[in-house]
Protein backbone atom coordinates (compact mmCIF):
# COMPACT_ATOMS: atom_id res chain seq x y z
CA UNK A 1 0.00 0.00 0.00
CA UNK A 2 1.15 3.18 -0.94
CA UNK A 3 2.78 5.46 1.86
CA UNK A 4 3.33 9.38 2.06
CA UNK A 5 6.71 9.41 1.25
CA UNK A 6 5.83 6.72 -1.93
CA UNK A 7 3.71 9.74 -3.26
CA UNK A 8 4.38 13.17 -2.56
CA UNK A 9 7.55 15.55 -1.95
CA UNK A 10 5.93 16.66 1.01
CA UNK A 11 8.58 20.36 0.43
CA UNK A 12 5.86 21.15 -2.21
CA UNK A 13 3.17 22.31 0.43
CA UNK A 14 3.03 24.86 3.06
CA UNK A 15 1.52 21.94 4.93
CA UNK A 16 4.36 19.82 5.54
CA UNK A 17 4.41 19.43 9.40
CA UNK A 18 0.57 18.23 8.68
CA UNK A 19 2.19 15.03 7.05
CA UNK A 20 4.76 14.32 10.27
CA UNK A 21 4.52 11.38 11.91
CA UNK A 22 1.71 9.87 9.58
CA UNK A 23 2.11 6.92 7.53
CA UNK A 24 -0.62 7.04 4.86
CA UNK A 25 -1.85 10.24 3.12
CA UNK A 26 -5.38 9.76 4.10
CA UNK A 27 -4.42 10.19 8.08
CA UNK A 28 -4.29 13.90 7.86
CA UNK A 29 -8.11 14.00 6.63
CA UNK A 30 -9.28 14.64 10.05
CA UNK A 31 -6.29 16.59 11.01
CA UNK A 32 -6.70 19.78 8.00
CA UNK A 33 -9.07 22.20 9.61
CA UNK A 34 -7.20 22.15 12.88
CA UNK A 35 -3.86 22.32 11.59
CA UNK A 36 -5.05 25.35 9.45
CA UNK A 37 -5.97 27.13 12.39
CA UNK A 38 -2.45 26.65 13.94
CA UNK A 39 -0.50 27.42 10.99
CA UNK A 40 -2.33 30.48 10.03
CA UNK A 41 -2.03 32.31 13.12
CA UNK A 42 2.10 32.12 12.56
CA UNK A 43 2.21 33.28 9.16
CA UNK A 44 3.97 36.39 8.29
CA UNK A 45 1.63 39.40 8.26
CA UNK A 46 3.65 41.18 5.52
CA UNK A 47 3.10 38.37 2.85
CA UNK A 48 -0.55 37.04 4.02
CA UNK A 49 -3.42 38.99 4.44
CA UNK A 50 -6.38 37.92 6.43
CA UNK A 51 -9.72 39.49 5.20
CA UNK A 52 -12.44 36.80 7.24
CA UNK A 53 -11.61 35.02 10.29
CA UNK A 54 -9.83 31.82 9.47
CA UNK A 55 -8.90 32.79 6.07
CA UNK A 56 -5.02 33.74 5.12
CA UNK A 57 -4.11 34.88 1.49
CA UNK A 58 -0.99 35.06 -0.10
CA UNK A 59 -0.86 39.04 -1.30
CA UNK A 60 0.22 37.64 -4.60
CA UNK A 61 -3.08 35.71 -5.02
CA UNK A 62 -5.50 36.24 -7.86
CA UNK A 63 -8.98 35.78 -6.44
CA UNK A 64 -12.11 36.49 -8.69
CA UNK A 65 -15.14 38.77 -7.44
CA UNK A 66 -17.71 35.89 -7.76
CA UNK A 67 -15.65 33.45 -5.76
CA UNK A 68 -16.63 32.04 -2.63
CA UNK A 69 -14.00 31.82 0.06
CA UNK A 70 -14.95 30.00 3.40
CA UNK A 71 -12.47 29.49 5.91
CA UNK A 72 -10.24 27.33 7.44
CA UNK A 73 -8.48 28.11 4.27
CA UNK A 74 -4.96 29.04 3.63
CA UNK A 75 -4.14 29.77 -0.18
CA UNK A 76 -0.25 30.20 -0.58
CA UNK A 77 2.01 32.28 -3.36
CA UNK A 78 1.04 32.92 -7.17
CA UNK A 79 -2.22 30.66 -7.05
CA UNK A 80 -5.71 31.93 -8.84
CA UNK A 81 -8.77 31.06 -8.23
CA UNK A 82 -10.97 32.39 -11.12
CA UNK A 83 -15.24 33.42 -11.49
CA UNK A 84 -17.38 30.84 -9.55
CA UNK A 85 -15.00 28.98 -7.43
CA UNK A 86 -16.51 27.75 -4.05
CA UNK A 87 -14.39 26.87 -1.66
CA UNK A 88 -16.55 25.17 1.10
CA UNK A 89 -13.43 25.36 3.97
CA UNK A 90 -10.58 22.96 5.72
CA UNK A 91 -8.89 23.99 2.21
CA UNK A 92 -5.05 24.51 1.88
CA UNK A 93 -4.11 25.34 -1.73
CA UNK A 94 -0.35 25.64 -2.48
CA UNK A 95 1.62 27.89 -4.65
CA UNK A 96 1.28 28.75 -8.48
CA UNK A 97 -1.94 26.62 -8.91
CA UNK A 98 -5.75 27.00 -10.53
CA UNK A 99 -8.67 26.73 -8.81
CA UNK A 100 -11.18 27.67 -11.89
CA UNK A 101 -14.35 27.78 -12.77
CA UNK A 102 -17.73 26.06 -10.97
CA UNK A 103 -14.95 23.91 -9.29
CA UNK A 104 -16.18 23.06 -5.64
CA UNK A 105 -13.29 22.05 -2.66
CA UNK A 106 -14.02 20.95 1.27
CA UNK A 107 -11.34 19.27 3.02
CA UNK A 108 -8.53 18.97 0.55
CA UNK A 109 -4.70 19.93 0.86
CA UNK A 110 -3.27 21.00 -3.07
CA UNK A 111 0.25 20.94 -3.08
CA UNK A 112 1.81 23.46 -5.19
CA UNK A 113 1.08 24.01 -8.97
CA UNK A 114 -1.87 21.75 -9.29
CA UNK A 115 -4.31 22.73 -11.42
CA UNK A 116 -8.24 21.85 -10.87
CA UNK A 117 -9.49 24.47 -13.54
CA UNK A 118 -13.12 23.44 -14.55
CA UNK A 119 -16.09 21.88 -13.06
CA UNK A 120 -14.11 20.01 -10.84
CA UNK A 121 -15.47 18.29 -7.39
CA UNK A 122 -12.44 17.60 -5.28
CA UNK A 123 -13.60 16.52 -2.10
CA UNK A 124 -11.79 14.99 1.41
CA UNK A 125 -8.73 14.30 -0.62
CA UNK A 126 -4.96 15.25 -1.31
CA UNK A 127 -3.57 16.23 -4.87
CA UNK A 128 0.20 16.26 -4.91
CA UNK A 129 2.38 18.51 -6.78
CA UNK A 130 1.48 19.15 -10.77
CA UNK A 131 -0.95 16.97 -10.79
CA UNK A 132 -4.18 18.09 -12.77
CA UNK A 133 -7.79 17.14 -12.96
CA UNK A 134 -9.30 17.21 -16.48
CA UNK A 135 -12.79 18.97 -17.04
CA UNK A 136 -15.45 17.74 -15.21
CA UNK A 137 -13.56 15.33 -13.24
CA UNK A 138 -14.72 14.84 -9.96
CA UNK A 139 -13.56 12.40 -6.80
CA UNK A 140 -16.54 11.26 -4.96
CA UNK A 141 -16.17 10.54 -1.36
CA UNK A 142 -18.83 9.36 0.33
CA UNK A 143 -20.15 5.55 -0.94
CA UNK A 144 -23.69 5.00 -1.94
CA UNK A 145 -24.29 2.61 1.47
CA UNK A 146 -22.73 5.60 3.81
CA UNK A 147 -20.05 2.68 5.25
CA UNK A 148 -16.29 3.20 5.76
CA UNK A 149 -14.23 3.66 3.08
CA UNK A 150 -11.49 0.66 2.75
CA UNK A 151 -8.83 1.43 0.25
CA UNK A 152 -8.28 -2.20 -1.77
CA UNK A 153 -5.60 -3.29 -3.71
CA UNK A 154 -5.81 -6.67 -5.44
CA UNK A 155 -6.25 -8.91 -2.27
CA UNK A 156 -5.20 -6.04 -0.19
CA UNK A 157 -7.44 -4.23 1.87
CA UNK A 158 -6.83 -1.61 4.17
CA UNK A 159 -9.61 -0.21 6.70
CA UNK A 160 -9.46 3.84 6.45
CA UNK A 161 -12.56 4.21 9.51
CA UNK A 162 -13.32 7.30 7.42
CA UNK A 163 -17.17 7.86 5.74
CA UNK A 164 -15.81 10.48 3.95
CA UNK A 165 -12.52 9.51 1.65
CA UNK A 166 -12.27 11.22 -2.15
CA UNK A 167 -8.60 10.09 -3.77
CA UNK A 168 -5.36 10.29 -2.83
CA UNK A 169 -3.20 11.73 -6.40
CA UNK A 170 0.48 11.25 -6.40
CA UNK A 171 2.56 13.91 -7.77
CA UNK A 172 2.62 14.21 -11.12
CA UNK A 173 -0.67 12.71 -12.06
CA UNK A 174 -3.14 13.65 -14.61
CA UNK A 175 -6.93 12.54 -14.48
CA UNK A 176 -8.80 13.11 -17.85
CA UNK A 177 -12.11 14.72 -18.34
CA UNK A 178 -15.46 13.76 -17.07
CA UNK A 179 -13.66 10.46 -14.82
CA UNK A 180 -14.67 9.59 -11.49
CA UNK A 181 -12.48 8.75 -8.69
CA UNK A 182 -14.45 6.70 -6.52
CA UNK A 183 -14.17 6.56 -3.09
CA UNK A 184 -10.88 5.34 -1.33
CA UNK A 185 -8.69 5.51 -4.63
CA UNK A 186 -5.28 6.08 -4.68
CA UNK A 187 -3.05 7.03 -7.62
CA UNK A 188 0.42 6.37 -7.88
CA UNK A 189 3.12 9.04 -9.10
CA UNK A 190 3.07 10.15 -12.64
CA UNK A 191 -0.29 7.92 -13.82
CA UNK A 192 -2.24 8.95 -16.47
CA UNK A 193 -6.05 8.59 -16.25
CA UNK A 194 -7.90 8.00 -19.58
CA UNK A 195 -11.10 10.47 -20.25
CA UNK A 196 -14.55 9.50 -18.63
CA UNK A 197 -12.74 6.36 -16.46
CA UNK A 198 -14.12 5.14 -13.25
CA UNK A 199 -11.75 4.66 -11.03
CA UNK A 200 -11.34 2.26 -7.70
CA UNK A 201 -8.97 0.91 -5.91
CA UNK A 202 -4.77 1.52 -6.06
CA UNK A 203 -3.56 2.49 -9.30
CA UNK A 204 0.37 1.59 -9.54
CA UNK A 205 2.77 4.31 -10.53
CA UNK A 206 4.09 5.59 -13.55
CA UNK A 207 0.25 3.44 -14.91
CA UNK A 208 -1.76 4.70 -17.59
CA UNK A 209 -5.35 3.38 -16.69
CA UNK A 210 -7.50 3.15 -20.01
CA UNK A 211 -9.96 0.87 -17.80
CA UNK A 212 -10.25 -1.41 -14.90
CA UNK A 213 -8.75 -4.10 -17.57
CA UNK A 214 -6.22 -2.36 -19.25
CA UNK A 215 -3.55 -0.70 -16.97
CA UNK A 216 -0.48 -0.71 -18.56
CA UNK A 217 2.94 0.76 -17.34
CA UNK A 218 4.63 3.90 -19.00
CA UNK A 219 8.17 3.03 -20.88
Amino acid sequence: MYTIKDMYDVSETIAGDLFEGKTYPWEVLPEIGDFILKLGETLPEDEFEHPKEDIWIHKSVTVAETATLNGPLIVDAGTEIRPGAFIRGKVIVGKNCVVGNSTELKNVVLFNTVQVPHYNYVGDSILGTHSHMGAGSITSNVKSDKTLVVVKNGAEQMETGLKKFGAMLGDYVEVGCNSVLNPGTVIGRNCNIYPLSSVRGVVKENSIYKDRDHIVQKR
